[in-house]
Parts: C-alpha cells; structure tokens; sequence
C-alpha cells in the first residue's frame, strides 16, 4: 500500500468529501461525519492509515487555529467584563464535576491520587468539539452558548498548571519537584513576554506587512503569529492552543482582525476537521468489544455526571430549562486535553496502561456521543422549530443607492417606508430567509444576505453609498456588521438601532453617533398620555417628558463611561436617580412658589 503523504492527504478528503455531507443530510451534522470518516480508513476500519498519532498531532493546529479566531472575538475589555462568570461559573464546574468523579473513581478501585486526577480531567470538556457544534448551529451567541464558552475558558486555564503539577505528584526526587517549579516559574514569564511583547510588536508589524498590499504575504505573516506564538508556548510547557488564544486577544483591537479572521477561517475548517478524524480513528474498537459494559458504563456515567452537574449551574445562573439543556449537552463530553494527561500520568507512574486506554476510549465515546444527543434532542424537543436548510444569498444587483439597510423587520421597514416616499433609493440586506420570503410576498425589493460579511457589503456598493442604517435584531451580529462597516467604509453616516442601554454601550464603543433605542421613544410618548390621562395639562406633561428625555441622554453618556464597572455603573445610576427627583421637586417648589405669589397680588 503506497502509503506517501500525497496519498494520505486524497485519502482523508475523499473520505471527508464523502460522508461529511452524507452525515449533514442526515441532520447529525459535521463533526459525526468527520468521526465516521475517520474511524472508516482507520485501524480498526479499513485501516488504510496506520500512524494515528502523526496525523493527531498535525491536526491539533485545527484547534489552535480555532482558538485564535475566539481570542480574535474577544477584546481585552470584554475578556476582563467576563472575569467574575469566568471564574464563579468555571470553577464551580470544574470542581464541582471534579470532586464527584473523583469519589467515583477510587469506589471503582482506584488509588485516591490517581482518581483525583482523573476525576479533574475528566471534568475538562472539549474546546474543540463544543466550540464547532454551537458555531454550526449558530448557537455561539446564545445565553447558554456564552456560559458554554466562559465554562470551557476557565477548563482551558485551569489546564495549564494541572499540566504542570502531574509530574509532581509522582513518587520522585526533590531534585524533580524543584524542576516542576521552575517550569510553572518559566511559563508564567513566557506568559507576560507573550503578553507584553504582542502589545508592543504585533499591530507594527501587520502594519508592515499590509504595506505591501500583497495578500498572499499577509496570510503568511498571519499563520506566522498563530503557529510562531504557539510554538513558543509549548517550549514552555503549555499549551498550544493558549498561545494561539493569546495571540488573538492582543490582536482583538487590531484594526486588521476581520483580515486576519477571514484568512485563518478556511485552514482553521480543514485542519479542524483532520482533527476529528483523526480522534476517530484513534478510538479503541478492539477495547470496546472486549469490556463493552464497563466502557459503555463509564462513558454514559461520565456523560450523565457532566451533564446533571451542568444542568444545575445553568439553572443556578439564571438560565431557562431549554437553554440549560442546551449546555449540559454541549459541554458534556470529555476534552482532547485528556489525551495528554493521561499519557503525561501514565509516563510518571500515576495511572497503569490499562486504566489509561480505558479512559482514553471512555473519552473518545464521549465526543462521538456528543453530537448525537444534542441530535436526539433537537429530535425530541424541538422537532419543527429549527430553520430549513441552508440558502445561498442572493447576488446583489450593481446599483448604487443611497442608503443601506441592514436588518428589514418592523423597525427596518418602517425606515424604508419613509424613504420611500421622499423617492430615496435604498439597498435592504436581512439575513432571516423567512422574513425575506415574507417581505417580498408583500411586493418588496430585498436580497437575503449577511450584512457583517465584507464581500456583500461591497456588491451592495457600500463605498457609494451616504448612510447606513443599522436594524439587525441580533446584538452580536449588530456589532460586528457596525465594526465592519466603521473599518472599511469610514464615510458612512451610521444610524443605529439598539434593543437595550447594554447594546447601546456596545455601539458608542465601536463610534457610533446617531442611535435611537427602539422602545425609548414609544415609551416616551407613552408616558406623556398617561399623565395627560391623571389631569395634567398637555403642556406640563410634554415639558416634564421633555426634562426627563435630556436628563436620561445626558445620564447615558456618563453610565457608557463607567459601564465595565458593575459597582460604579449601580452607583452612578443610584446618584443621577436622585439626582432626577431632585430636579422635578425643586421645579414644583418654583411652581408652588410662583403661585402663592400669585394668589397674594392685589
């Protein structure tokens, strides 16, 4: 069997391009199809690869890739805003799932030491797989999709020193457990290198290489910052994938993230995808058929363990039952990070092989388990809810209007009915089909497309266009479509829609100027009837909505100042409420005054 590295490489697309879509089709979704794929050509399939761990450590740059790309999406302030879930959430997690798996371990017989081992990384799900699912699904921006990340951030943290203190626990010399220290010293200080040297020399150099107006080198210089940041990590002793992360959120601010997003995107898909493959075929069949019941056993223990503890962190933090579901199935599963645990346990004398390949299997069983309980589940409880298949967008008709409308629901229409009558030509992106569907059986010119996409925003001719309205429903999805626009298309007025005072918060801190919160002024005017309704002039009640409509404007722009900031943010709202019953009461102590003066004239 020619067995060269090009033959390998048309062996896993052609398995991939075979049963991906297959798997798709059948609504079990990518990952499955990737797994399947991989456990075909196998060693416990057709076995046409043989060297599984060469291909698990190539495609462990699919999880660093896509561990940038999450650093990209977080900014450094949105990262320190999440610090408290991160650490209350995650922690209770890990500990929690830790302690448990723990105590049922050493029941099943194994010494305490290397049941706490287990037991923690057992705990640890897997970045990689739960990271793809909720972004096929487009469930990332969900309540439960970003409890799921901050909970699988702090795993990825808490990872790092664990790594570290294995070798420890081992029965050796003092000599070694000085060398464990000093390796925890070594990688905090390439830690605050990383940190402070991107800062400093990241965002010049891209500068640097966009220069050459060369897209080709700026990919180069782009995969250089992942892999070489990477690298240095894991000459430090951790990870590489917290590296890549890294390198992400120094970059977060960088006025090239779309760019370098946008270039990573598709090594990051193929890559990921040899990874999964490359975990299937990696798991153990002839284990299974072996000890079917005891490794049947342990993965559905540790499945159902994660999942009843997670289900009641979500519950605990305020999440609906649907959404805590959601989570505890999506992070149930064991992590890659086990792989290399457990093999760093096995090498120091804490765990015997056999434990060690049965954990590695129950782990293997978890991530193929995964995919097929969330599908179970949309199966049994959402069966009907879900939107159809995918749809390409449509291609933009070359015009040059005016205006640009992104998001066409009730707040997006009512625009461009104005519009409309002042004869103002307009281009209107949405990117629900259903309401794109909707609106045109109304009679209504509108094309089905993704307004944070670059690509579109230039065939709708945006470098031509004067103003940009912004009426996407979606926070997130408003975020980036106005942080997109602000770099690429600076001269666009933008007039911005915002659902609540934290999407307004979001939006004076990509530039905005011009934003009207969507229920702001029907409340207004609201408010205004009502007092009229309890018999107050007409003109004292337009002039007490008047007062009330610049003060809370005013206060506004302070709370932006200081909405990181949880404590301040509650007390400058405690002190500008004050400060507003202070207002009308010295008003009515003029008004009452006035008119005793009044009564008193001859």
């Amino acid at each position: 069997m020619n067995t060269s590295i090009l033959f390998q490489m048309v062996l896993f697309l052609a398995s991939a391009v075979i049963i991906v879509p297959l798997s798709k089709r059948l609504g079990l979704g990518t990952v499955i199809g990737f797994l399947v794929a991989g456990g075909l050509i196998g060693p416990w399939g057709l076995r046409l690869v043989a060297d599984v761990d060469e291909m698990l450590h190539l495609s462990e740059l699919g999880v660093v890739l896509l561990l940038f790309i999450i650093g990209l999406e977080l900014q450094p302030s949105r990262l320190w805003a999440l610090r408290r879930r991160v650490f209350l959430l995650g922690s209770a997690q890990v500990f929690g799932t830790g302690v448990v798996l723990a105590l049922g371990g050493h029941l099943l017989g194994l010494p305490i030491t290397t049941a706490v081992i287990a037991g923690l990384v057992l705990s640890f799900s897997s970045t990689a797989f739960a990271l793809q699912l909720l972004a096929e699904r487009k469930q990332l921006t969900t309540h439960f999709g970003r409890m799921s990340f901050v909970i699988l951030l702090f795993q990825d943290l808490v990872a790092i020193p664990l790594l570290a203190i294995v070798p420890l626990l081992a029965d050796g010399t003092s000599i070694d457990q000085a060398d464990g220290f000093a390796a925890v010293g070594i990688a905090i200080g390439v830690i605050l290198a990383v940190v402070m040297g991107g800062r400093l020399l990241l965002r010049p150099a891209l500068r640097f290489v966009a220069g050459t107006a060369s897209q080709e080198i700026f990919t180069a210089a782009a995969l250089l910052i992942v892999m070489g940041t990477a690298l240095l990590l894991q000459f430090a002793g951790l990870s590489m994938a917290l590296g890549a992360f890294l390198a992400g959120v120094l970059l977060a601010d960088s006025e090239y993230r779309h760019e370098l997003e946008a270039d990573i995107e598709p090594f990051k898909g193929l890559l990921l995808g040899l990874f999964f493959m490359s975990v299937g075929m990696s798991l153990d069949l002839g284990l299974i058929t072996n000890q079917p019941l005891t490794i049947v056993g342990l993965t559905l223990g540790l499945i159902t363990v994660k999942a009843v503890l997670l289900y009641a962190i979500g519950r605990l933090s305020g999440q609906d039952n649907s959404s805590a579901v959601n989570m505890a199935l999506a992070i149930s599963q064991g992590g890659e990070f086990a792989f290399v645990v457990f093999a760093a346990a096995g090498a120091a004398g804490l765990m015997d092989t056999a434990t060690v390949n049965q954990l590695v299997v129950v782990v293997s069983l978890s991530l193929v388990a995964t995919p097929l309980l969330i599908f179970i589940n949309d199966l049994v409880f959402h069966f009907g809810k879900t939107g159809g298949p995918a749809r390409e967008f449509d291609r933009i008709e070359m015009s040059e209007n005016r205006v640009i409308i992104a998001g066409f629901g009730r707040f997006g229409q009512i625009v461009a009915r104005n519009l409309r009558i002042r004869k103002i030509s307009f281009t209107a992106l949405e990117s629900s089909f259903e309401q794109v569907d909707f609106v045109r059986s109304l009679g209504n010119k509108i094309y089905f497309g993704d307004a944070s996409r670059l690509d579109l925003l230039r065939a709708a001719k945006a470098d031509k266009a004067e103003v940009f309205v912004l009426a996407i429903d979606d926070i997130a999805a408003s975020i980036k479509t106005v942080e997109i626009v602000r770099q690429y298309f600076p001269h666009l007025k933008i007039y911005a829609r915002a659902r609540n005072r934290q999407h307004v918060y979001h939006l004076m801190d990509a530039g905005v100027e011009y934003i009207f919160r969507e229920t702001f002024a029907s409340s207004l005017e609201m408010a205004d009837s009502v007092l009229q309704g309890l018999g107050i002039s007409p003109q004292q009640a337009h002039e007490t909505v008047r007062r009330f409509r610049a003060h809370d404007e005013t206060i506004l722009r302070k709370l932006h100042l200081v909405h990181h900031d949880e404590k301040q943010l509650i007390a400058t709202e405690k002190q500008a409420a004050a400060q507003l019953e202070e207002l009308f009461e010295h008003d009515a102590n003029v008004a009452e005054g006035r008119d005793r003066t009044t009564a008193n004239m001859p």
